[in-house]
Protein backbone atom coordinates (compact mmCIF):
# COMPACT_ATOMS: atom_id res chain seq x y z
CA UNK A 1 0.00 0.00 0.00
CA UNK A 2 1.45 3.33 -1.09
CA UNK A 3 1.99 5.94 1.62
CA UNK A 4 -0.69 8.60 1.84
CA UNK A 5 0.48 11.96 0.50
CA UNK A 6 0.55 14.74 3.10
CA UNK A 7 -2.22 17.30 2.90
CA UNK A 8 -0.37 20.18 4.57
CA UNK A 9 3.08 21.20 5.74
CA UNK A 10 3.93 22.42 9.21
CA UNK A 11 6.85 23.79 11.22
CA UNK A 12 7.45 23.02 14.89
CA UNK A 13 9.22 25.75 16.88
CA UNK A 14 10.58 25.13 20.40
CA UNK A 15 9.82 21.55 19.48
CA UNK A 16 10.90 19.67 22.62
CA UNK A 17 9.76 16.07 22.42
CA UNK A 18 7.54 16.81 19.43
CA UNK A 19 4.00 16.81 20.82
CA UNK A 20 2.86 19.12 18.01
CA UNK A 21 4.54 16.85 15.47
CA UNK A 22 2.81 13.73 16.81
CA UNK A 23 -0.57 15.46 16.63
CA UNK A 24 -0.27 17.07 13.20
CA UNK A 25 1.35 14.08 11.52
CA UNK A 26 -1.62 11.99 12.68
CA UNK A 27 -3.88 14.45 10.82
CA UNK A 28 -1.99 14.11 7.54
CA UNK A 29 0.65 16.78 8.01
CA UNK A 30 4.30 16.73 6.96
CA UNK A 31 6.86 18.34 9.22
CA UNK A 32 9.26 20.40 7.07
CA UNK A 33 11.10 22.43 9.73
CA UNK A 34 11.66 22.31 13.47
CA UNK A 35 13.74 24.22 15.97
CA UNK A 36 15.02 22.95 19.32
CA UNK A 37 18.03 24.36 21.17
CA UNK A 38 18.54 21.47 23.63
CA UNK A 39 21.10 19.16 22.04
CA UNK A 40 19.62 15.96 23.50
CA UNK A 41 16.09 16.79 22.35
CA UNK A 42 17.40 18.00 19.00
CA UNK A 43 18.99 14.59 18.36
CA UNK A 44 15.88 12.77 19.61
CA UNK A 45 13.67 14.74 17.24
CA UNK A 46 15.80 13.50 14.34
CA UNK A 47 15.52 9.95 15.67
CA UNK A 48 11.76 10.11 16.20
CA UNK A 49 10.66 12.06 13.14
CA UNK A 50 13.54 11.85 10.62
CA UNK A 51 13.89 15.64 10.61
CA UNK A 52 16.97 17.46 11.88
CA UNK A 53 15.87 20.57 13.76
CA UNK A 54 17.43 24.00 13.55
CA UNK A 55 19.11 24.74 16.84
CA UNK A 56 18.43 28.31 17.98
CA UNK A 57 15.61 30.42 16.53
CA UNK A 58 17.62 33.49 17.52
CA UNK A 59 19.97 32.59 14.68
CA UNK A 60 17.11 33.23 12.27
CA UNK A 61 18.18 36.80 12.69
CA UNK A 62 16.66 38.67 9.76
CA UNK A 63 14.06 38.39 7.03
CA UNK A 64 16.54 37.10 4.48
CA UNK A 65 17.68 34.28 6.77
CA UNK A 66 14.10 33.30 7.56
CA UNK A 67 13.17 33.36 3.88
CA UNK A 68 16.17 31.17 3.01
CA UNK A 69 16.15 28.68 5.90
CA UNK A 70 12.47 28.18 6.79
CA UNK A 71 10.53 26.27 4.10
CA UNK A 72 7.11 27.30 2.93
CA UNK A 73 4.46 25.83 5.16
CA UNK A 74 0.75 25.93 5.89
CA UNK A 75 0.77 25.65 9.68
CA UNK A 76 3.11 27.04 12.31
CA UNK A 77 3.16 25.57 15.81
CA UNK A 78 5.10 26.83 18.80
CA UNK A 79 5.12 26.14 22.51
CA UNK A 80 7.15 29.28 23.14
CA UNK A 81 8.94 29.36 26.52
CA UNK A 82 6.52 29.66 29.40
CA UNK A 83 8.84 30.59 32.28
CA UNK A 84 8.47 34.36 31.81
CA UNK A 85 4.68 34.04 32.22
CA UNK A 86 4.40 31.22 34.77
CA UNK A 87 3.13 31.82 38.30
CA UNK A 88 6.06 29.71 39.46
CA UNK A 89 8.60 32.17 38.05
CA UNK A 90 9.34 35.88 38.32
CA UNK A 91 6.65 36.66 35.72
CA UNK A 92 8.88 39.10 33.84
CA UNK A 93 6.98 38.42 30.62
CA UNK A 94 8.41 40.15 27.57
CA UNK A 95 10.92 41.83 29.85
CA UNK A 96 12.70 38.53 30.41
CA UNK A 97 16.14 39.02 28.94
CA UNK A 98 16.19 35.87 26.81
CA UNK A 99 13.00 33.83 26.88
CA UNK A 100 10.48 36.64 27.08
CA UNK A 101 11.41 37.95 23.64
CA UNK A 102 11.17 34.63 21.82
CA UNK A 103 7.52 35.23 21.03
CA UNK A 104 8.71 37.97 18.69
CA UNK A 105 10.81 35.43 16.78
CA UNK A 106 7.58 33.54 16.19
CA UNK A 107 6.06 36.78 14.91
CA UNK A 108 8.98 37.35 12.57
CA UNK A 109 8.53 33.91 10.98
CA UNK A 110 4.78 34.40 10.66
CA UNK A 111 5.37 37.78 9.01
CA UNK A 112 7.87 36.44 6.48
CA UNK A 113 6.38 33.02 5.62
CA UNK A 114 2.63 33.78 6.02
CA UNK A 115 1.36 30.28 6.93
CA UNK A 116 -2.42 30.10 6.76
CA UNK A 117 -2.82 28.72 10.29
CA UNK A 118 -0.96 28.67 13.58
CA UNK A 119 -1.33 27.05 17.01
CA UNK A 120 0.62 28.42 19.98
CA UNK A 121 0.74 26.99 23.50
CA UNK A 122 1.71 28.46 26.87
CA UNK A 123 0.84 28.41 30.57
CA UNK A 124 -2.69 29.58 31.47
CA UNK A 125 -1.29 32.45 33.52
CA UNK A 126 -0.32 34.16 30.27
CA UNK A 127 -4.01 35.13 29.93
CA UNK A 128 -3.90 37.00 33.26
CA UNK A 129 -0.28 38.16 33.21
CA UNK A 130 0.14 41.87 33.97
CA UNK A 131 -3.62 42.28 34.32
CA UNK A 132 -4.27 41.07 30.79
CA UNK A 133 -1.78 43.40 29.09
CA UNK A 134 0.39 40.50 27.87
CA UNK A 135 -2.61 38.80 26.27
CA UNK A 136 -3.66 42.06 24.62
CA UNK A 137 -0.15 42.54 23.22
CA UNK A 138 -0.03 39.02 21.81
CA UNK A 139 -3.43 39.36 20.16
CA UNK A 140 -2.66 42.77 18.67
CA UNK A 141 0.71 41.70 17.26
CA UNK A 142 -0.84 38.64 15.62
CA UNK A 143 -3.86 40.54 14.32
CA UNK A 144 -1.61 43.23 12.86
CA UNK A 145 -0.18 40.48 10.64
CA UNK A 146 -3.65 39.78 9.27
CA UNK A 147 -4.58 36.78 11.42
CA UNK A 148 -7.92 36.24 13.09
CA UNK A 149 -7.00 35.10 16.59
CA UNK A 150 -8.69 33.28 19.45
CA UNK A 151 -7.46 31.72 22.71
CA UNK A 152 -8.82 29.04 25.03
CA UNK A 153 -7.69 26.95 27.99
CA UNK A 154 -7.81 23.15 28.03
CA UNK A 155 -6.57 20.29 30.19
CA UNK A 156 -5.87 16.69 29.04
CA UNK A 157 -8.37 15.25 31.51
CA UNK A 158 -11.13 16.94 29.50
CA UNK A 159 -10.19 14.66 26.58
CA UNK A 160 -9.96 11.37 28.42
CA UNK A 161 -6.30 11.60 29.42
CA UNK A 162 -5.81 11.10 33.19
CA UNK A 163 -3.84 14.27 33.86
CA UNK A 164 -4.90 17.73 35.05
CA UNK A 165 -2.60 20.16 33.27
CA UNK A 166 -4.31 23.30 32.05
CA UNK A 167 -2.67 25.21 29.20
CA UNK A 168 -3.60 28.21 27.05
CA UNK A 169 -3.85 27.61 23.29
CA UNK A 170 -3.82 30.38 20.68
CA UNK A 171 -5.13 29.69 17.19
CA UNK A 172 -4.94 31.96 14.18
CA UNK A 173 -6.04 31.92 10.56
CA UNK A 174 -5.50 34.17 7.54
CA UNK A 175 -8.86 32.93 6.28
CA UNK A 176 -10.82 33.96 9.37
CA UNK A 177 -12.25 31.67 12.04
CA UNK A 178 -15.90 31.71 11.02
CA UNK A 179 -16.02 27.96 10.52
CA UNK A 180 -13.81 27.10 13.46
CA UNK A 181 -15.16 25.81 16.76
CA UNK A 182 -13.11 24.95 19.78
CA UNK A 183 -13.48 21.30 20.79
CA UNK A 184 -16.09 20.76 23.45
CA UNK A 185 -14.37 19.54 26.59
CA UNK A 186 -16.10 16.74 28.37
CA UNK A 187 -15.84 15.05 31.72
CA UNK A 188 -15.03 11.50 30.70
CA UNK A 189 -14.24 9.03 33.45
CA UNK A 190 -10.49 8.66 33.68
CA UNK A 191 -8.09 6.63 35.80
CA UNK A 192 -4.31 6.53 35.81
CA UNK A 193 -4.47 2.75 35.54
CA UNK A 194 -4.90 3.35 31.80
CA UNK A 195 -1.30 4.55 31.50
CA UNK A 196 0.41 2.32 34.07
CA UNK A 197 2.72 -0.61 33.48
CA UNK A 198 2.32 -2.69 36.64
CA UNK A 199 5.47 -4.66 35.80
CA UNK A 200 7.64 -1.54 35.47
CA UNK A 201 10.73 -1.27 37.65
CA UNK A 202 11.74 2.40 37.96
CA UNK A 203 15.42 3.22 38.24
CA UNK A 204 14.79 6.07 40.68
CA UNK A 205 14.27 5.18 44.32
CA UNK A 206 12.04 7.29 46.54
CA UNK A 207 14.25 8.86 49.25
CA UNK A 208 13.94 7.20 52.65
CA UNK A 209 13.04 10.52 54.24
CA UNK A 210 10.13 10.97 51.83
CA UNK A 211 8.88 7.45 52.52
CA UNK A 212 9.03 8.10 56.27
CA UNK A 213 7.11 11.38 55.82
CA UNK A 214 4.42 9.51 53.88
CA UNK A 215 4.17 7.04 56.76
CA UNK A 216 3.94 9.96 59.20
CA UNK A 217 1.01 11.54 57.40
CA UNK A 218 -0.66 8.15 56.94
CA UNK A 219 -0.51 7.77 60.72
CA UNK A 220 -1.97 11.28 61.06
CA UNK A 221 -4.98 10.14 59.01
CA UNK A 222 -5.40 7.00 61.11
CA UNK A 223 -5.32 8.90 64.41
CA UNK A 224 -8.00 11.36 63.35
CA UNK A 225 -11.52 10.44 64.38
CA UNK A 226 -13.55 8.97 61.52
CA UNK A 227 -16.26 11.51 62.30
CA UNK A 228 -13.80 14.40 61.91
CA UNK A 229 -13.85 16.14 58.53
CA UNK A 230 -10.25 16.61 57.52
CA UNK A 231 -9.21 20.12 56.51
CA UNK A 232 -9.55 21.17 52.90
CA UNK A 233 -6.93 23.85 53.52
CA UNK A 234 -3.21 22.90 53.51
CA UNK A 235 -2.17 21.43 56.85
CA UNK A 236 0.89 23.27 58.18
CA UNK A 237 2.11 21.16 61.08
CA UNK A 238 4.68 23.79 62.05
CA UNK A 239 1.74 25.93 63.22
CA UNK A 240 0.73 23.28 65.76
CA UNK A 241 1.58 24.69 69.25
CA UNK A 242 2.85 27.97 67.71
CA UNK A 243 1.76 31.33 69.19
CA UNK A 244 3.95 33.93 67.44
CA UNK A 245 1.97 36.99 66.23
CA UNK A 246 0.64 36.93 62.67
CA UNK A 247 -2.36 39.32 62.45
CA UNK A 248 -1.62 42.77 63.81
CA UNK A 249 2.14 42.20 63.70
CA UNK A 250 4.66 39.73 62.27
CA UNK A 251 8.03 38.53 63.57
CA UNK A 252 9.92 40.56 60.91
CA UNK A 253 7.94 43.69 61.90
CA UNK A 254 8.71 43.14 65.57
CA UNK A 255 12.41 42.58 64.88
CA UNK A 256 12.53 45.77 62.86
CA UNK A 257 10.65 47.98 65.30
CA UNK A 258 11.28 46.52 68.75
CA UNK A 259 13.90 43.77 68.65
CA UNK A 260 13.86 40.07 69.62
CA UNK A 261 12.87 40.63 73.28
CA UNK A 262 9.32 41.38 72.26
CA UNK A 263 8.99 37.80 70.99
CA UNK A 264 10.07 36.34 74.35
CA UNK A 265 6.57 35.30 75.32
CA UNK A 266 5.78 33.70 71.95
CA UNK A 267 6.27 30.15 70.73
CA UNK A 268 7.71 29.39 67.32
CA UNK A 269 7.31 26.33 65.07
CA UNK A 270 5.87 23.32 66.92
CA UNK A 271 5.83 25.32 70.15
CA UNK A 272 9.58 25.87 70.46
CA UNK A 273 10.26 28.70 72.93
CA UNK A 274 11.79 31.98 71.76
CA UNK A 275 12.59 33.43 75.20
CA UNK A 276 16.04 34.90 75.63
CA UNK A 277 17.19 34.05 72.12
CA UNK A 278 18.95 36.25 69.63
CA UNK A 279 17.14 37.35 66.50
CA UNK A 280 19.16 34.80 64.51
CA UNK A 281 18.16 31.97 66.85
CA UNK A 282 14.50 33.01 66.81
CA UNK A 283 14.68 33.10 63.01
CA UNK A 284 15.64 29.42 62.90
CA UNK A 285 12.73 28.44 65.16
CA UNK A 286 10.04 30.13 63.08
CA UNK A 287 8.34 28.66 60.00
CA UNK A 288 9.91 29.67 56.70
CA UNK A 289 6.63 31.35 55.73
CA UNK A 290 6.80 33.65 58.78
CA UNK A 291 10.30 35.05 58.70
CA UNK A 292 10.84 36.81 55.39
CA UNK A 293 12.26 40.28 56.22
CA UNK A 294 9.87 42.00 53.79
CA UNK A 295 6.77 40.48 55.41
CA UNK A 296 5.96 43.32 57.80
CA UNK A 297 2.30 42.35 57.34
CA UNK A 298 1.10 38.95 56.20
CA UNK A 299 -1.34 38.80 53.27
CA UNK A 300 -4.88 37.80 54.17
CA UNK A 301 -4.53 34.29 52.65
CA UNK A 302 -1.50 33.52 54.83
CA UNK A 303 -3.24 34.83 57.94
CA UNK A 304 -6.19 32.60 57.12
CA UNK A 305 -4.01 29.48 56.74
CA UNK A 306 -2.20 30.17 60.02
CA UNK A 307 -5.48 30.81 61.84
CA UNK A 308 -7.15 27.69 60.44
CA UNK A 309 -4.21 25.46 61.34
CA UNK A 310 -3.97 26.75 64.89
CA UNK A 311 -7.70 26.35 65.42
CA UNK A 312 -7.53 22.82 64.02
CA UNK A 313 -4.69 21.99 66.40
CA UNK A 314 -6.40 23.32 69.53
CA UNK A 315 -9.59 21.46 68.62
CA UNK A 316 -7.69 18.20 68.14
CA UNK A 317 -4.77 18.59 70.53
CA UNK A 318 -5.62 15.34 72.32
CA UNK A 319 -4.51 13.13 69.44
CA UNK A 320 -2.20 15.53 67.57
CA UNK A 321 0.21 15.97 70.51
CA UNK A 322 1.09 12.24 70.69
CA UNK A 323 1.51 12.26 66.91
CA UNK A 324 3.92 15.20 67.13
CA UNK A 325 5.91 13.59 69.91
CA UNK A 326 6.24 10.29 68.05
CA UNK A 327 7.11 11.54 64.57
CA UNK A 328 8.92 14.84 65.36
CA UNK A 329 7.99 16.49 62.04
CA UNK A 330 10.42 19.32 62.83
CA UNK A 331 13.18 16.94 61.78
CA UNK A 332 11.83 16.95 58.21
CA UNK A 333 12.34 19.62 55.53
CA UNK A 334 9.59 22.25 55.38
CA UNK A 335 7.93 20.70 52.29
CA UNK A 336 7.40 17.41 54.17
CA UNK A 337 5.95 19.19 57.22
CA UNK A 338 2.96 20.24 55.12
CA UNK A 339 0.11 18.12 53.83
CA UNK A 340 -2.72 18.58 51.32
CA UNK A 341 -5.59 16.12 51.46
CA UNK A 342 -7.42 16.38 48.14
CA UNK A 343 -9.49 13.24 48.76
CA UNK A 344 -12.42 14.48 50.83
CA UNK A 345 -14.77 11.60 51.49
CA UNK A 346 -12.26 8.96 50.40
CA UNK A 347 -10.68 6.20 52.43
CA UNK A 348 -8.06 7.50 54.81
CA UNK A 349 -5.23 5.41 53.49
CA UNK A 350 -2.52 7.21 51.57
CA UNK A 351 -1.41 4.12 49.65
CA UNK A 352 -4.68 4.07 47.71
CA UNK A 353 -3.85 7.37 46.02
CA UNK A 354 -1.38 9.34 43.91
CA UNK A 355 1.04 11.61 45.72
CA UNK A 356 3.17 14.56 44.71
CA UNK A 357 5.85 16.19 46.86
CA UNK A 358 5.62 19.94 46.33
CA UNK A 359 7.06 22.98 48.05
CA UNK A 360 3.52 23.43 49.41
CA UNK A 361 3.56 19.95 50.95
CA UNK A 362 2.77 16.31 50.24
CA UNK A 363 -0.33 16.45 48.04
CA UNK A 364 -2.65 13.43 47.92
CA UNK A 365 -4.97 13.00 44.92
CA UNK A 366 -7.46 10.43 43.68
CA UNK A 367 -6.38 7.97 41.01
CA UNK A 368 -8.81 9.52 38.52
CA UNK A 369 -6.05 11.90 37.39
CA UNK A 370 -2.33 12.31 37.87
CA UNK A 371 -0.89 15.61 39.09
CA UNK A 372 0.48 17.98 36.48
CA UNK A 373 3.97 17.08 35.25
CA UNK A 374 6.47 19.73 36.31
CA UNK A 375 9.51 20.58 34.19
CA UNK A 376 11.45 22.60 36.75
CA UNK A 377 12.16 19.76 39.19
CA UNK A 378 12.23 15.97 39.15
CA UNK A 379 11.25 15.85 42.82
CA UNK A 380 7.62 16.46 41.88
CA UNK A 381 7.21 13.34 39.74
CA UNK A 382 3.95 11.63 40.81
CA UNK A 383 4.32 8.82 43.36
CA UNK A 384 1.99 5.83 43.15
CA UNK A 385 0.62 4.45 46.41
CA UNK A 386 1.43 0.86 47.27
CA UNK A 387 -2.15 -0.33 46.74
CA UNK A 388 -2.08 0.84 43.09
CA UNK A 389 0.87 -1.17 41.75
CA UNK A 390 2.01 -3.22 44.74
CA UNK A 391 4.81 -0.92 45.83
CA UNK A 392 5.30 2.79 46.35
CA UNK A 393 7.15 4.10 43.33
CA UNK A 394 7.54 7.03 41.00
CA UNK A 395 5.67 6.96 37.72
CA UNK A 396 8.11 5.91 35.01
CA UNK A 397 9.06 8.14 32.07
CA UNK A 398 7.07 5.85 29.74
CA UNK A 399 3.97 6.25 31.92
CA UNK A 400 4.46 10.02 31.99
CA UNK A 401 4.83 9.99 28.19
CA UNK A 402 1.40 8.36 28.04
CA UNK A 403 0.08 11.25 30.16
CA UNK A 404 1.29 13.55 27.36
CA UNK A 405 -0.24 11.31 24.67
CA UNK A 406 3.15 10.85 23.02
CA UNK A 407 2.84 7.16 22.20
CA UNK A 408 6.05 5.18 22.08
CA UNK A 409 8.50 7.85 20.91
CA UNK A 410 12.07 7.60 22.15
CA UNK A 411 12.77 9.59 25.31
CA UNK A 412 16.00 11.07 26.70
CA UNK A 413 18.34 8.58 28.33
CA UNK A 414 18.24 8.98 32.07
CA UNK A 415 15.06 9.47 34.08
CA UNK A 416 15.79 13.01 35.21
CA UNK A 417 16.23 14.32 31.66
CA UNK A 418 13.14 12.44 30.53
CA UNK A 419 10.97 13.82 33.33
CA UNK A 420 12.11 17.38 32.58
CA UNK A 421 11.38 17.03 28.88
CA UNK A 422 7.97 15.50 29.56
CA UNK A 423 7.14 18.34 31.94
CA UNK A 424 7.80 20.78 29.09
CA UNK A 425 5.96 18.75 26.47
CA UNK A 426 2.68 19.68 24.84
CA UNK A 427 -0.12 17.10 25.04
CA UNK A 428 -0.62 15.59 21.60
CA UNK A 429 -4.26 14.58 22.13
CA UNK A 430 -5.27 18.12 23.12
CA UNK A 431 -3.43 19.59 20.12
CA UNK A 432 -5.08 17.06 17.81
CA UNK A 433 -8.55 18.00 19.09
CA UNK A 434 -7.84 21.69 18.47
CA UNK A 435 -6.06 21.24 15.14
CA UNK A 436 -8.64 19.04 13.42
CA UNK A 437 -11.34 21.74 13.09
CA UNK A 438 -8.75 24.48 12.60
CA UNK A 439 -7.15 22.78 9.60
CA UNK A 440 -10.30 22.22 7.60
CA UNK A 441 -9.81 23.98 4.32
CA UNK A 442 -6.13 23.19 4.08
CA UNK A 443 -6.05 20.83 1.13
CA UNK A 444 -3.62 19.12 -1.17
CA UNK A 445 -3.54 22.07 -3.53
CA UNK A 446 -1.13 24.03 -1.34
CA UNK A 447 1.25 21.06 -1.13
CA UNK A 448 1.07 20.43 -4.87
CA UNK A 449 1.79 24.06 -5.72
CA UNK A 450 4.81 24.12 -3.43
CA UNK A 451 6.13 20.89 -4.99
CA UNK A 452 5.77 22.47 -8.43
CA UNK A 453 7.64 25.58 -7.36
CA UNK A 454 10.52 23.50 -6.00
CA UNK A 455 10.67 21.42 -9.17
CA UNK A 456 10.77 24.57 -11.32
CA UNK A 457 13.56 26.02 -9.23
Amino acid sequence: MAPVAPTFRFVDLFAGLGGFHVALESLGGEGVFAAEWDSTLNALYKENFDLTPWVDVNDLGDEATIAREVPEHDVLTAGFPCQPFSKAGEQLGFGHTLQGKLFFKVLAILKEKRPRRFILENVPNIMRHQNGETLSTIRKELEDLGYTVDVHKFSPHEFGVPQIRERAYFVGSLDGLEGFEWPTPGRPKTDISSVLDKEAKPSRVIPAQTLRAIDMWDDFLKRASKSLKLPSFPIWSMEFRATYPYEDATPPAIWKELGPRDLDSALGSFGFGLTGLTKEAQFELLPSHARRPADLKFPSWKQAFIRQNRQFYWANQRWIDPWLDQWKPWDFPSSLQKFEWNVQGGKRRIDEYVLQVRASGIRVKRTSTAPSLIAMTHTQVPILGKDIVGVRRYMTPAECAALQSLGSISLPKGDLRAYKALGNAVNADVVRAIAEPLLRGLDQSSVDSEDSERAAA
